[in-house]
């Protein structure tokens, strides 16, 4: 039975005889450091979470509150992540629909139907991609609650909890100062444009992952999405 607070893609994948609709979401696509997250999220009609909205625009009190919530009422809930060497290796854009793809697949009971923010997965499961999909869609608004709490504490260990990896005024001196880690993306250029040692040229493509030229996307790549 649909819940008032589904939204409309939810209930239309409903309709259309779907049960498992997971909402699909990641975090850190333009940090400088560290892994991307992606979560993947079967809300239970019957028991809502209500103030599901963009984690982007919730206070961390409040994001720690909904995602305990959606944990403990969801139909089923997964995290997953890949990491800096990944990430370098493939792509952010590559990297971050692997993750939301291992997330996916951690799911129990499986998904019949996938709603995306803006992207879609190597998976043979019926999915709509949804631009601001976190603003539009209560289950990728759960998704990327989780995924962004996860990874805030995942950075907070590594003791970056005033920036968490984005390139921020603190971060950029940081890098001036002491260079970058091995956890640091190197494919992204404020990292590479701060490394006092020359990079290890044994990266697969490396040519076309290390290259500052327009890629596919129109992008400079390692530039943040």
């Amino acid at each position: 039975m649909a819940s008032r607070c589904q939204s409309k893609y939810e209930r239309e994948a409903q309709a259309q005889g779907y049960r498992w609709v997971a909402g699909v979401d990641e975090v850190g696509r333009g940090a400088l450091f560290g892994p991307v997250f992606a979560a993947a999220v079967i809300l239970s009609p019957e028991r809502p979470v209500r103030g599901l909205r963009d984690s982007k625009l919730l206070p961390a009190e409040r994001r720690e509150e909904l995602a305990g919530k959606i944990r403990q009422r969801a139909v089923a809930w997964a995290v997953a992540a890949i990491d800096a060497f990944e990430i370098d290796r493939v792509n952010i854009l590559q990297a971050s629909r692997l993750a939301m793809r291992h997330a996916i697949e951690k799911l129990a009971p499986a998904p019949d139907y996938l709603l995306i923010d803006a992207v879609q997965v190597d998976l043979p499961i019926v999915q709509r991609s949804l631009i601001h999909g976190d603003s539009l869609s209560q289950c990728i608004a759960a998704a990327s609650i989780l995924a962004k709490v996860e990874r805030d504490a995942c950075l907070c260990e590594y003791g970056l909890k005033s920036h968490k990896g984005y390139s921020t005024p603190e971060h950029w001196k940081a890098l001036e100062a002491y260079g970058p880690t091995a956890l640091h993306r190197f494919s992204f250029w404020p990292v590479r444009a701060n490394c006092p040692h020359a990079l290890w040229t044994g990266y697969p493509r490396q040519g076309e992952l290390f290259s500052d030229a327009p890629d596919e996307q129109g992008m400079a790549a390692g530039a943040c999405p």
